[in-house]
């Protein structure tokens, strides 16, 4: 298990470097001289020059990019240019927002995707089935921006149940925590929920066909029994694979949401970071997001032992 801990781990250090140059690259594939686009037109020769030479844009690309590295591995992902402060400091302020509304849009998926995936399995070719998999099909089609302005109308302005947009940390006050994340983990998980419960439905078909699913109902096990200790846990392999893209894809959804709900994640920061040129807190954001779906998917490789016994890591 070491071993291959150890072997996956090596095996991300080029997927990092690759996403590194990619973040670092972007800066000098928007027309135009990086400085000049920050300062804007009204900026003298001297501003730009001087710009240059803080941003180290006089250097040759190799030289910036290796120093960018060094300076990345020790925390130092430059100085945000319009909020005046280090881009670690800025991202750090900004992520645990991001990620709690991840997170829980994230189990809003799992509960709401493994059990009608479950029920649509059990129940197939039946009007639950059907209905499970038209839903499916809606959540797909329906965008998250606009899911989010539907929930707004009914729950916040309509009905005056939930808030339409700020933030509280859960960890601080539960109860308002929770009030404020509802819609937004909603709106974002809903569309995750719906490929969840059709990877969960597929999966759960192909292990309910088996033989010793069979053998089990032989035995004379209950039904349900049989479905939830034995075919359940067979079946959550590619269930897991699902739910580790799923966390990346909620981390990039979130920009859009953020904005509808108004709430002060990494998504809305980088947006401001784009309107204003801001290229060193763009780049950064880029880079602690990717950072963040390769140690998740890591961590989804490893998970796979625990729901099957039958894989051995050498």
């Amino acid at each position: 298990m070491t071993i291959y801990i150890l072997r996956r781990v090596c095996g991300v250090v080029p997927v990092l470097i690759l996403v590194a140059l990619g973040s670092f690259l972007l800066v000098h594939l928007v027309p135009g001289d990086p400085a000049m686009v920050m300062l804007g037109s009204d900026a003298t020769p001297q501003q730009i020059q001087t710009l240059r030479t803080q941003m180290g844009l006089d250097r040759s690309l190799p030289e910036q990019f290796l120093i960018w590295v060094r300076h990345a591995l020790r925390g130092d992902l430059g100085e945000s240019f319009f909020l005046g402060r280090p881009v670690t400091q800025a991202l750090m302020e900004r992520l645990p927002a991001t990620m709690q509304l991840a997170v829980l849009s994230l189990l809003f998926s799992l509960l709401i995707g493994v059990p009608a995936g479950i029920l649509a399995s059990v129940r197939q070719n039946s009007r639950w089935d059907q209905l499970v998999m038209v839903t499916a099909m809606g959540g797909i089609s329906v965008p998250s921006f606009w899911l989010g302005l539907f929930l707004i109308l009914v729950f916040s302005v309509n009905l005056g149940w939930l808030p339409s947009g700020g933030y509280v940390p859960i960890w601080e006050e539960f109860g308002p925590g929770l009030r404020i994340l509802i819609l937004p983990a909603v709106s974002l998980g809903f569309m995750q929920a719906a490929l969840i419960a059709r990877m969960t439905r597929s999966s759960m078909l192909e292990v309910l066909r088996q033989d010793y699913v069979r053998t089990a109902k032989a035995k004379g096990l209950g039904w349900w029994r049989v479905v939830l200790r034995h075919a359940l846990k067979n079946a959550m392999i590619p269930v897991i694979t699902t739910v580790g893209t799923a966390f990346g894809v909620l981390l990039g959804g979130a920009v859009i949401v953020e904005i509808v709900f108004t709430y002060p994640g990494l998504g809305r920061l980088v947006v401001l970071a784009v309107q204003r040129r801001d290229y060193p807190l763009v780049q950064g954001a880029l880079l602690l997001a990717s950072v963040i779906y390769v140690a998740v998917n890591l961590a989804v490789d490893l998970l796979y032992s625990v729901f099957d016994p039958r894989i051995k890591y050498e």
